[in-house]
């Protein structure tokens, strides 16, 4: 498995979409922080942006990257090395990669402005703790998406509604729960809807960390009250990482199925 991540990370650092992806973060990083030397605005700024292109990239890049490399997989299932071990060698090497582009692609312009003597720093690390998540679950429920259909078209058109979904129409169905059922308490409700979007959960977390919950009214003092608290946050993490754990698990279990 260790070799295999090894020559994937090494094949997609060699792709020029590696390269872009890189590149966008890098331009991005050092526009933000040329039009406004804050680093804290521009951390809000780049939130915003993570939170939606993360895990789009995530989702489609992964389901490409399977359907491109199936001709190597066949390969690979060919020699004996059992399944598991081959796609979680593609699997982390792709969300490494997608990782390494978004740390050091906004980590060199922050780190040349300053980052180190700034009082914005940990609400930086939080923001590329929150992407790295995203990058991993995503590129996990990608590979679900593609392990799922052999139609390549199906299976992008399957990722790009799972991004939709969860980035824009969860929240929509959301809001207008609360509002059919505003007579009712909703704290709980509120809090477990959040915990069952990653997108949302990493939003609410980051939020919280800025100190400006207060924009979210009610909603943001109830879960200031939940996440704000060491116990809250550490909830926060295990379900993120449950969202990682959930799609990988089932993801071995596809495997040993599917006929390849």
């Amino acid at each position: 498995m260790l070799k295999i991540l090894k020559y994937s990370i090494f094949d997609l650092i060699r792709g020029r979409w590696s390269y872009a992806y890189f590149g966008f973060y890098l331009v991005l990083g050092f526009a933000l922080l040329f039009l406004n030397h804050d680093l804290a605005k521009a951390v809000i700024t780049l939130m915003n942006i993570i939170l939606i292109l993360t895990p789009l990239i995530g989702t489609i890049f992964g389901v490409l990257y399977y359907y491109s490399s199936e001709e190597f997989t066949a390969l690979l299932l060919a020699q004996p090395i059992t399944r598991n071990k081959i796609f979680m060698g593609q699997y982390l090497g792709l969300s490494i990669s997608l990782t390494l582009s978004l740390v050091l692609g906004l980590g060199i312009p922050f780190l040349c402005y300053g980052l180190l003597r700034s009082a914005a720093i940990f609400d930086f690390l939080l923001l590329l703790v929150v992407g790295t998540y995203l990058n991993f679950i995503f590129v996990a429920l990608a590979f679900n998406i593609a392990l799922s259909t052999d139609n390549k078209i199906r299976g992008l058109g399957y990722a790009i509604v799972t991004w939709l979904f969860l980035a824009v129409i969860y929240d929509g169905l959301f809001l207008i729960s609360l509002v059919i059922f505003e007579e009712y308490p909703l704290d709980k409700f509120s809090l477990i809807a959040t915990l069952l979007n990653p997108i949302d959960l990493s939003r609410i977390l980051i939020l919280l960390k800025l100190d400006i919950s207060a924009l979210l009214g009610y909603t943001g003092a109830v879960f200031h009250k939940f996440f704000g608290s060491t116990n809250g946050f550490l909830l926060s993490l295990l379900t993120l990482t449950g969202w990682v754990v959930i799609p990988l698990v089932r993801m071995n279990r596809k495997l040993r199925t599917k006929d390849f």
